[in-house]
């Protein structure tokens, strides 16, 4: 499968200033750029802008990015699913996964997570996939933002939405360990049939639930 990726970006007025949400961008833009010291929700900042530069240089890596002049404030990441993952299973060339999404806390509530996927579906490349993602509890910023779990959801869910992603349904074993946790997806419109139908397969290994 061809990884097309067309280059989409915007303007977006904050509180705190102007941003630029931008992507994908390459390694090598990536590297030109100053990563914010409050980016730690999954390791270290320059560990993680390490991380991100890898999976930018990925043939279906995909990093949007929310920046500040020349320093990264936000962003957005797609690749493959870990192959430790059940949704690697089924080894589907067209199945994406949003990996990690992170604001730092001056910008939240600026709707900068909602802008970062608006722009990641600009490209009209992303209607070749189906895009997913998993959400878990034990990954949200309760603490910092003060929201209990069901109100952490709820701000998920419509961040997900503004770029298209729907509540699915699966019987994983850890998604279903928490009721808070959940399932997104985006099917493209250029999406098959039989894809979906592998899909469906991979959300549920125990067929009297499908």
């Amino acid at each position: 499968m061809e990884h097309r990726k067309t280059y989409n970006a915007k303007e977006l007025k904050t509180r705190n200033g102007r941003l630029f949400i931008e992507g994908p961008v390459t390694p090598e833009v990536l590297a030109g750029y100053d990563f914010h010291k409050d980016l730690v929700a999954f390791r270290p900042p320059e560990q993680q802008r390490k991380a991100l530069i890898e999976i930018a240089g990925l043939p279906e890596g995909r990093i949007i990015i929310a920046r500040n002049e020349d320093t990264i404030v936000g962003y957005v990441t797609y690749l493959y699913p870990d192959p430790m993952e059940r949704w690697s299973e089924g080894k589907m060339a067209n199945l994406i996964e949003l990996g990690a999404i992170e604001v730092i806390p001056d910008y939240r509530g600026s709707s900068v997570g909602k802008s970062l996927l608006k722009v990641s579906m600009m490209d009209t490349m992303m209607e070749n996939y189906i895009v997913i993602t998993t959400e878990y509890y034990w990954h949200w910023d309760l603490k910092g933002t003060g929201l209990n779990v069901w109100e952490y959801r709820k701000v998920m869910e419509k961040m997900m939405n503004a770029g298209g992603l729907e509540y699915y349904a699966t019987d994983d074993p850890e998604i279903s360990s928490h009721p808070a946790n959940c399932l997104m997806a985006r099917i493209g419109k250029n999406i098959d049939p039989d894809s979906i139908q592998k899909f469906d397969q991979l959300r549920f290994h125990n067929r009297f639930m499908y």
